[in-house]
């Protein structure tokens, strides 16, 4: 709708998982790695816990997309509120098995073994995703134990990723599920972005949209959807896109403060204190080397700089110096 007037080639800040909108903060790459790792070399349950709209999906069906998971076939749940029999059923339906199978548990093991032997001898792996898992029951957490127990002599027959909130660790520490907790061989968890880490996912999924970030936003109305959202990515997203409509319902480019305190006003989001753009000393230290010619590298601290050919461009994505930590993307504008 307001594509044209951003001059953008599609929506930025869509809801959908789309690997190619995928921001990598350092903690997402890090479960991304875990992820692929885990499905690709079968093992037995990998654990993906973070808040709700912190990117868990989106990173699923990144690793599952990637080159090293492309021996892997997943079946996905994602509706794991679920009845004992229709789990069974859902399963043997996802798996593509008899009719048959879906009568009972036994049923389904019974048949779902030998296809999954089948397929690992193929060279393919067979992984199953339950997504929102701290909604299935403790009856259903059993069975996941159960299916986790499909192997070989020298193998998992079926890989499993279990994705949920916070409250799926808690799950997992209850004495009576501590079985479960035991055959978890890999967990990673994401928390809120950072402020320098939400700039540079607003600014990441513009530019993928074909816009410039410096003419949609200034920097303070950045600083203040980090604020409202408190770094949760999909907060993130329905902010920029209200105000994005917003702004261009009154034809006003960038969007401003006003504008995102509006858009919070709308979705109760509270709030009402302008952030704190003023420089702390961490920022002055890091922005000092960049006026020598030297490069800062995301990672890098404060005092550790790195020398590179690109140092002036480098130097452009930093100018003003705004925010706390460095990042490679390019700044927001003024005001």
């Amino acid at each position: 709708m307001y594509q044209s007037f951003y001059g953008l080639r599609e929506l930025p800040f869509e809801l959908t998982p789309d690997p190619k909108y995928l921001f990598l903060s350092r903690q997402h790459r890090e479960a991304l790695s875990t992820l692929e790792y885990g499905l690709s070399s079968g093992k037995g349950i990998t654990a993906l816990i973070g808040e709700a709209g912190t990117g868990k999906t989106t990173l699923i069906h990144a690793a599952l997309a990637s080159e090293r998971c492309c021996n892997v076939s997943c079946v996905y749940l994602i509706n794991p509120a679920l009845t004992r029999q229709e789990f069974v059923e859902a399963l043997s339906a996802r798996f593509g098995l008899s009719a048959h199978a879906r009568a009972s548990k036994a049923a389904l093991l019974e048949e779902l073994e030998p296809v999954l032997r089948e397929r690992r001898g193929r060279g393919r792996i067979t992984a199953l995703v339950i997504d929102e898992a701290q909604s299935l029951s403790d009856e259903l957490l059993e069975e996941v134990r159960l299916l986790a127990n499909s192997e070989t002599a020298t193998e998992k027959l079926l890989p499993l990723v279990l994705a949920g909130q916070p409250e799926l660790k808690d799950r997992l520490n209850e004495p009576g599920l501590r079985q479960l907790k035991q055959r978890v061989t890999l967990r990673c968890e994401i928390t809120p972005l950072t402020q320098h880490e939400s700039a540079a996912y607003i600014a990441q999924r513009i530019r993928t949209a074909g816009g410039d970030a410096a003419k949609l936003f200034t920097r303070q109305a950045v600083m203040l959807i980090h604020q409202l959202a408190g770094g949760i990515p999909r907060t993130i997203s329905v902010v920029c896109d209200n105000a994005l409509l917003t702004g261009f319902g009154l034809g006003r480019q960038p969007v401003d403060s006003e504008i995102v305190l509006e858009v919070a006003h709308d979705f109760d989001l509270g709030g009402r204190k302008m952030p704190d753009a003023s420089l702390s000393p961490q920022a002055e230290t890091v922005l000092e080397p960049l006026d020598r010619g030297a490069s800062v590298s995301p990672d890098t601290a404060p005092g550790d700089v790195a020398t590179e050919s690109d140092a002036q461009d480098e130097r452009k994505m930093f100018v003003s110096g705004l925010w706390r930590k460095p990042f490679r993307f390019t700044l927001f504008g003024k005001g």
